[in-house]
């Protein structure tokens, strides 16, 4: 049984393990706003801290950090092993929960999250982020893209029955 899971548990910890030591990088080489530039007017790493969650929204709530991540983790391993029969869908939950792992260590062990990726798309400064915002974004595009598979797939089958 653990064989049908061992794709999904590498994802997972190699998103944390990418995640952390690259944000450990970061706490011990840089100060707090220092930036380096790697692609003038594009992308910079910008030691950057988070006490919120996207944007900087919900700045402070920890506790409610806390207990969303444990019941959204919880969710996620349910659909997991119950409902991701695709690999599409099992690797972006996947990618969701080593994300969210990540992002969660942050929390409880600082009280905030460290971000670091800096990208300007034109004159606008893209909110700073980390390995984990990126895998949470990636793992959400891939189950979008299995939910309209599916769509397309249900849309398919009742075309061929009303023939």
């Amino acid at each position: 049984m653990m064989k049908k899971y061992i794709n999904a548990i590498v994802i997972i910890l190699g998103v944390i393990l990418i995640d952390q030591l690259s944000k450990l990088f970061i706490q011990r080489s840089m100060e707090l706003g220092d930036s380096i530039k790697v692609i003038e007017d594009l992308f910079y790493i910008t030691s950057h801290r988070n006490s919120g969650a996207a944007w900087g929204m919900l700045e402070g709530q920890m506790i409610f950090f806390y207990i969303m991540t444990v019941i959204v983790l919880g969710l996620l391993v349910y659909l997991f092993m119950y409902e991701a029969h695709s690999r599409l869908m099992q690797y972006g939950i996947a990618l969701i929960i080593g994300g969210a792992i990540g992002n969660f260590i942050d929390r409880v062990l600082y009280q905030h999250v460290i971000d670091f990726i800096d990208v300007y798309i034109g004159t606008y400064d893209f909110p700073i982020f980390n390995v984990a915002d990126s895998a949470l974004t990636i793992g959400v595009i891939l189950l979008f893209i299995h939910m309209m598979k599916d769509f397309i797939s249900d849309k398919k089958e009742q075309k061929m029955k009303t023939k």
